[in-house]
This record gives structure tokens, sequence and C-alpha cells, in this order.
């Protein structure tokens, strides 16, 4: 079973050279997601056009339930044969929550808080957009516990970008 990486636009061309990904989802706001990277397959990029906001703002797309919607549909459909790389702008929010949110939905037997602790523990800079995972939460019926456990980890570091980490799914 492949692991889930995480980047910012940055460093997207040599971390999917550098680990090899098969499938990869784009976080961006609306019209300036990227072009399918030649090395990822037609049907296996997966793009999410919306906003890291949590309250609404004009010109902004907030995140709502089509978008995390295609996060877990497009983590279902993942073969797990080879990484899937999740990147946005900076690697911080949107891309940490959609990575929480998968690890979430392909380990439904593992702890809410023990993930975001492996979260943390990855990236120092991490911090999940949190209205990402409400709605998340509500559509796996956590209960409230991927809330409460990122809650639990605070926000991260300050960053102007993520470093790339892995979160391992085991």
């Amino acid at each position: 079973m492949s692991d889930i990486h995480v980047c910012p636009l940055s460093q997207l061309p040599q971390t999917l050279e550098r680990i090899g990904a098969n499938h990869l989802m784009t976080l961006m706001k609306v019209g300036t997601a990227i072009d399918r990277p030649d090395s990822i397959a037609d049907g296996r990029h997966c793009v999410v056009e919306v906003s890291d906001i949590v309250a609404p703002l004009d010109g902004h797309v907030l995140p709502g339930e089509v978008h995390v919607r295609r996060i877990l549909d497009f983590a279902a459909s993942w073969d797990r044969e080879r990484p899937l790389l999740i990147h946005c702008y900076a690697g911080i929010s949107r891309s940490t929550a959609a990575a929480y949110i998968a690890a979430c939905a392909l380990s439904p037997e593992r702890d809410e808080a023990e993930i975001a602790l492996a979260l943390r523990a990855a990236s120092p800079s991490a911090t999940p957009n949190a209205l990402f995972v409400d709605i998340a939460d509500r559509l796996l019926a956590r209960e409230g516990r991927m809330s409460a456990a990122i809650a639990g980890i605070g926000r991260g570091a300050d960053a102007f970008e993520g470093t790339p980490f892995v979160l391992t799914l085991g």
C-alpha cells in the first residue's frame, strides 16, 4: 500500500519525479489550477477549484460538500499501487486537509487523533482547513472526532509554504 504525499505548488515537478506518484490531486482557487502533468495518466488528476477560506468571502469559492465529495471519491478511486500526491498553492491548508480526509476515509478503523498526530509529526506547518475537515467529519459519520482531532493539534508553525511530506496510511 502506498502513502499520501503533500507538497506546495512550487515543489510539484520535483516531488512528482522523486516519489513516482500515479494519482494527483490539485486544490487551487478557481482559474489557477494547473494542467495535468505528462507523468499522470488521464483520469488520475483530480482538480478541486476552491478557495482556502472557512467563511464566505466575495470573489471566492467557499469549501462545500461537493468539494469534499470530490476528495473522497478520488481517494476511493486511487489504486494505491504508487503514491498519491496532493498539492495546493502553499502545501499548508487545503492539501493537508485533503490528505487528512483521505487518510481517515481510507483507514476507517484508525483513530482520528492518531492520524492528526501523524500529520503534525510529518508537517510542523500543517494547518488543515477546518471547514473541509468539518464537512468530511459529517460525511464520514465520524461524529465530530475528525474536527476535534485537528483542533487538538492546533495551528501549525508559521511558514510561507510547507515542506513536502508523507502521511503514512498504515
